[in-house]
């Protein structure tokens, strides 16, 4: 194991299995962009391939043979001849395989794979047939196959129903770092916050590698924000347009429902974005929904009860949340913005959603928390709009329990204790009484405070059965 690799102990344990194995690996490796599937493989394999090649943004397809031409004559140190067209180059990539040694394990690296498929360039059927009719064959052959395009990776190789159906041997979903991942990262670069500056850190840029990389040891929080967001020509400044550029060929609907979902926090549900950004309910919806999800953009956030129809689709990822925010409409128009907000009520208001989403990107720390770790259980959000009869409410977060509990969790982030006022403890009886005569639900109900540093004692606290603060969303939990 390479010691520059922080955390990703599971899906280092399933590459070395992968490469211990005695028959023909085809492993997949996916995720959002930047977020350190090229330097996963790069570092683990000590950059030691027999055959690389990675696709080129926007490159038609003679501009991808020559680059597979280049790269094949690099490894084979032959001078073979141009390739006409993919079938012909897989061609040349089986005939230089055959001189590999059949005494060792040998490793052949497609990143950015879904650049390499330009439109009716026929890659992918010349790359099933080699694996199928050659590559699957090979024991000592290692295929690795790699993409932020995950859209693409989902649906032509993971659930491919073609040529490549049940081929892969290993599938990575590279997920970001957590927040234990996230702070010793930061350690590694010599960046001592304590946890209430990396959760700050963790609610703009999230667990991106890349982004977090950008940090500068010498400069505080605040101003690496706006070194990175608001100066002129910051290095995130355009990160956006990027971003979603490479992810999805036709990013106009894309960045539409995104755009949309970054306007309310709990989300909308499938019929009301299709109703605010004019996209028609039909399958094409359901494509770019998925797509998103699979992606970690969005999260598909369970209605309490099951209701399928009540599913809603949150905006999810951290860096599109903070653009939409602060960043959209205030780029060049102060360098300093983020570090003159600092006792901005409006900052200080949008951190508790971020926050929100850290305990959902965090709940097995939370179940490991309030005991119930080995307890079978589903996370769903609820609400219900106000009546004669009551004055409506709006649950974030329940965690249903299989031993006919069910924890209702309230997330507050602030700067230090958290006390319950006595109109909050009022809320929070209502809220609960409201969900119990709405939803009939029998099962007990548990009050969980999510704070920072946690609940200040007082006259209205004893009502809080359980509490999780941020040092337990640190905690490293081993899959």
């Amino acid at each position: 194991m390479n010691e520059l690799i922080i955390g990703r102990e599971s899906e280092l344990k399933q590459l070395q299995n992968s490469f211990e194995s005695n028959e023909a690996q085809l492993v997949i490796i996916y995720g959002r962009r930047r977020v350190g599937k090229t330097f996963l493989i790069n570092h683990f394999f000590n950059r030691r391939f027999d055959f690389k090649l990675t696709g080129e943004f926007k490159a038609d397809m003679q501009a991808q043979l020559d680059n597979f031409y280049s790269e094949l004559k690099r490894h084979s140190n032959v001078d073979c001849p141009k390739t006409k067209d993919w079938r012909e180059a897989f061609w040349q990539l089986r005939d230089y395989t055959d001189t590999l040694s059949e005494n060792e394990k040998h490793i052949f690296f497609f990143d950015e794979m879904p650049w390499l498929d330009t439109p009716k360039s026929g890659f992918l059927a010349a790359f099933e047939y080699f694996w199928n009719s050659y590559g699957s064959a090979k024991d000592n052959l290692m295929c690795i196959v790699c993409g932020s395009a995950t859209s693409w990776m989902v649906e032509n190789i993971d659930q491919n129903k073609g040529g490549l159906f049940n081929r892969q041997t290993c599938r990575i979903y590279l997920e970001p770092f957590n927040l234990y991942e996230t702070e010793k990262y930061l350690e590694s670069k010599d960046i001592n916050w304590n946890r209430y500056t990396i959760t700050q850190a963790y609610m703009v840029l999230g667990g991106i590698p890349y982004y977090l990389k950008q940090l500068d040891k010498e400069l505080t929080f605040d101003a690496n924000i706006d070194n990175l967001f608001f100066r002129k020509r910051a290095e995130l400044w355009d990160e956006y347009e990027h971003l979603y550029n490479t992810l999805f060929s036709s990013n106009g609907n894309y960045t539409k429902i995104v755009e949309t979902l970054s306007e309310k926090r709990q989300g909308y549900t499938r019929s009301e974005i299709s109703e605010k950004t004019k996209i028609a309910d039909n399958s094409k919806l359901t494509k770019i929904l998925h797509n998103l999800v699979d992606s970690g953009f969005v999260r598909a956030y369970p209605y309490f009860g099951n209701r399928k129809h009540n599913t809603f689709y949150q905006l999810a990822d951290y860096f599109t949340l903070f653009y939409f925010k602060f960043v959209k409409d205030n780029y060049g128009k102060d360098e300093r913005f983020w570090s003159n907000s600092l006792d901005n009520p409006s900052r200080t208001a949008w951190e508790g959603f971020p926050f929100e989403q850290i305990c959902k990107d965090h709940f097995r720390q939370i179940k490991k928390k309030i005991g119930i770790s080995g307890i079978l259980s589903s996370e769903s959000g609820w609400s219900v709009p106000a009546t004669e009869e009551h004055s409506g409410a709006q649950i974030d977060m329940l965690i249903d329990r299989r031993d006919k509990v069910i924890s209702v969790c309230e997330m507050k982030f602030s700067d230090n204790e958290y006390q319950i006022s006595k109109e909050y403890d009022e809320k929070l009886r209502n809220k609960m009484s409201i969900f119990r005569t709405v939803t009939k639900t029998k099962k007990a109900l548990q009050l969980v405070m999510i704070t920072t540093y946690g609940l200040s004692r007082g006259m209205y606290s004893n009502s809080v059965q359980c509490q999780v603060v941020l040092d337990d969303l640190f905690e490293n939990i081993k899959f």
